[in-house]
């Protein structure tokens, strides 16, 4: 098979990503394209608005939800360690088998997988000049063709500097027309103008509250801005889609929170975004990790994870702020002389974006001002659920709602 591969930022998705794929694919120059979300883009570095879990999930759903049946979308670089090169990426996509797998993993019969493939890189002719001082670019043209989208307007020489690159470094430039959508992921953010997104993209910004004031990370040092991108990769083996979205969340809000009632934003940032990260491992595993931390004291299976979480996230993330560790571990119940950090924490967990589970307007209206007094709504709730199904209130929560005077 002729398999395409196209790599970006993707943030957010557009129709003039989609647009450059279906003309590589109509005009009948790959079979298949395979599109891989960049994990740590060595010309952006973290200048990305969102952690690569997040726009990995949206190509993904966007996808799915658009039935394009010979589009994959690919989490390799979610799985590489440094940089993302181009080179390095495609020197583990093209080996057979990875390949393979990851072609029958996404309903290609076998035979058909097994098959020797060629590969084509698919780019903007805008980039073609600068590709000589790409990372290795001869290693790239040794296994992949460069197949380079001839954008509406673009009168730059480009069949000069394909037969210039084909000189100097080997390998094989092929140059393509399709019918181009003016737009670019800069020009979307910058004017906050989603109609040039496909509706699946913009259902997913919008669910999660995306590319808003929430996600600025406004007082957050570049340090922790790292941290928090980093740990979002290095989670992604351990939680689900759901979770992993969820718990990043967490950490946005927490962060807006933060600067709200007077709280550093970054520490919140990442107590907030690791307040889960341990919540899919083995139970016999949390079991371990939650003795560690708090010894006996949460026997409730349902709690584990987050005297687990804490112990997780100082042993696997490197935390080693007993403020944010205790964050983590008193999300689920709270307790006694809670800081401003850990009720910070407590209350993102329940409010933030994606959370539907019951109307939650009334909460976040007061989160706007009160932090204890949302804190206090949020308690009432749990209570009242707990109560209707019969569950006892852990001790912490109960010195929690005496504090509170609930």
């Amino acid at each position: 098979m002729r398999i395409g591969v196209y790599g970006g930022s993707f943030d957010p998705l557009h129709k003039g990503h989609l647009a450059l794929l279906n003309g590589a694919l109509k005009g009948g120059f790959i079979d298949i394209a395979i599109v891989i979300p960049s994990a740590r883009n060595n010309f952006k570095s973290y200048t990305n608005q969102l952690p690569a879990p997040y726009r990995y999930y949206m190509l993904k759903n966007c996808i799915e939800d658009m039935g394009e049946e010979n589009v994959f979308p690919c989490d390799i670089e979610l799985g590489i360690e440094g940089t993302s090169y181009t080179a390095v990426i495609l020197e583990k996509l093209t080996d057979p088998s990875y390949i393979s797998d990851y072609l029958i993993n996404n309903g290609v019969k076998k035979k058909k997988a097994s098959e020797e493939h060629s590969f084509y890189w698919i780019m903007g002719s805008d980039t073609l000049a600068s590709f000589e001082h790409w990372y290795k670019p001869a290693d790239i043209l040794a296994r992949a063709t460069l197949l380079a989208a001839l954008r509406p307007g673009d009168d730059t020489d480009v069949s000069k500097i394909a037969s210039g690159i084909e000189k100097s470094l080997g390998g094989k430039v092929e140059l393509f027309r399709f019918s181009g959508i003016e737009c670019s992921s800069s020009e979307i953010l910058r004017s906050g103008d989603l109609s040039m997104c496909p509706d699946p993209v913009v259902d997913f910004i919008k669910l999660h509250d995306l590319y808003s004031e929430g996600t600025r990370l406004t007082g957050v040092s570049d340090e922790d801005k790292v941290r928090f991108f980093e740990s979002a990769i290095a989670m992604y083996p351990y939680l689900k889609e759901k979770r992993l979205l969820h718990t990043l969340n967490v950490g946005y809000l927490s962060s807006v929170l933060a600067l709200r009632f007077g709280e550093d934003p970054g520490k919140a940032l990442i107590a907030g975004a690791l307040h889960d990260c341990a919540k899919e491992l083995d139970l016999d595993y949390q079991k371990q990790l939650a003795g560690n931390y708090a010894g006996d004291v949460f026997d409730d299976r349902k709690l584990l994870h987050s005297p687990a979480g804490a112990s997780f996230a100082r042993e696997k993330f490197g935390i080693s702020d007993k403020g944010i560790l205790d964050a983590i571990c008193y999300h689920t119940t709270g307790r006694g002389g809670m800081t401003v950090l850990e009720k910070i924490v407590y209350l993102a967990d329940k409010i933030e974006p994606s959370r539907t589970y019951t109307d939650l307007t009334p909460i976040r209206k007061a989160a706007e001002t009160d932090l204890d007094e949302a804190v206090r709504m949020t308690v009432r709730s749990v209570k009242k659920k707990f109560d209707e199904q019969g569950r006892d209130i852990h001790p912490y929560t109960l010195a929690m709602m005496k504090d509170l005077r609930i």
